[in-house]
């Protein structure tokens, strides 16, 4: 059974969010459509966060997560989810399917600072 929870560490790469994850096969995947700007709302408080941070995410609620992420429809492959306490909108690549075997109805993220 894969972890509930699960961690990447985006950082910033010509000017956008990317992350690298070699369990899955990616190398500089970036985040697009919207996520970008959810991403610099939620880092804002993060000191040095374009040299790395950690997100973590899960299907499941868990303590500490500071943003839900709410499906609302599948465009290009991907998905488009609402955060509702940011009244923002952000579309999910179809990397998404390397950590879910569906889109998930919800999505829990905590952003923290990355252990040195």
């Amino acid at each position: 059974m894969a972890n509930s929870i699960m961690v990447i560490h985006p950082y910033k790469y010509e000017g956008m969010w990317v992350f690298d994850d070699e369990k899955v096969g990616l190398v500089q995947e970036p985040f697009v459509s919207g996520v970008d700007d959810i991403i610099d709302k939620m880092v804002s408080e993060i000191s040095n966060a374009s040299e790395g941070f950690s997100l973590l995410f899960s299907s499941v609620s868990f303590p500490g997560h500071q943003a839900k992420f709410e499906w609302q429809r599948e465009e290009s492959g991907g998905n488009w989810y609402y955060i509702k306490n940011l009244e923002m909108e952000g579309w999910l690549c179809p990397a998404l399917f390397k950590y879910f075997k569906g889109a998930p109805k919800n999505i829990y993220a905590q952003f923290k600072v990355k252990a040195a």
